[in-house]
């Protein structure tokens, strides 16, 4: 099925002078303008294209890949404000529309706004600032440890609000952070935790000892280069954590607690040590 605001692989069922023709199901053919035509295409041969309503409602095709699509949370410039609304600058030639009652507030041409893009009553694309209403207030099915897609939408007094998988809202707390994140962005994050009332913690590290035996390794490898002997250890930056693994100083604490656990390392004042068979 053809859906209207998402990217779709259609099929090319005719040529015309003025473009292709694609295979839309229920919506019949849609159009592909010429201009937009790859070089060597042709009939039965499968696109990837973004499906839209031109300004005349028509079902049109693009080769073009918007910034955000239906059902998905973004953080736009606004290009334009007129007696209509605001509209948003979403990589398209056709700027997207961003209605005065969908608005929390007055908006400015330069400002930029966290917005849900949904289709309006007739099929038009449109965002919406008042991402509430779009979200589930009871997510389902979810575990802890789960693998989640994180989007940074607003600093808070505990942390940052972040819409998960492009779903429902959960908490990134402050004290769970190891490195800077900024409104806008889209991060890989794990469940945390599941609090009553559909309320939901979540975290840029697995929870518990998830992350340890992967880490393991790169851990003794890296001590391997460095001739047995690293200065990252249970008093090291986290920054320079960071840097050198791309995780926490939690996380990383946790692994090497693990390895010295096992008898693969020694843990120093001044860092870590890999153990050998003499000791």
């Amino acid at each position: 099925m053809v859906q209207i605001g998402r990217m779709n692989t259609l099929t090319v069922m005719r040529e015309a002078d003025f473009g292709l023709y694609l295979e839309g199901g229920e919506l019949g053919g849609i159009l592909l303008p010429k201009k937009e035509v790859p070089e060597g295409v042709s009939v039965g041969d499968n696109l990837d294209v973004f499906i839209y309503l031109d300004t005349d409602d028509f079902v049109v095709a693009t080769t073009r890949k918007p910034v955000v699509q239906v059902g998905e949370v973004a953080y736009l410039k606004v290009s334009e404000v007129n007696r209509i609304g605001a509209f948003l600058d979403w990589g398209m030639p056709k700027e997207l529309l961003l209605p005065f009652a969908e608005q929390r507030g007055p908006l400015e041409v330069g400002q930029k706004v966290v917005v849900r893009v949904y289709l309006d009553n007739s099929d038009r694309l449109a965002a919406s600032t008042k991402l509430d209403k779009f979200l589930d207030k009871e997510p389902q099915g979810l575990r802890v440890g789960q693998a989640v897609n994180l989007f940074v939408c607003r600093r808070n007094d505990l942390g940052y609000s972040v819409v998960v998988d492009n779903a429902f809202w959960a908490l990134l707390h402050e004290q769970d952070l190891f490195r800077t994140v900024r409104v806008g962005q889209t991060l890989p994050g794990y469940i945390k935790r599941i609090l009553p009332e559909g309320k939901v913690d979540v975290m840029l590290d697995k929870p518990g000892y998830g992350k340890v035996d992967e880490l393991s390794q790169r851990i003794l490898d890296d001590l391997e280069e460095r001739g047995g002997v690293s200065p990252l250890g249970d008093k090291s930056q986290p920054e320079d954590i960071y840097q050198a693994f791309g995780i926490s100083k939690k996380a990383y604490k946790m692994a090497i607690g693990t390895l010295k656990k096992q008898g693969h390392i020694e843990i120093l004042p001044e860092g870590i040590r890999k153990k050998t068979l003499s000791n």
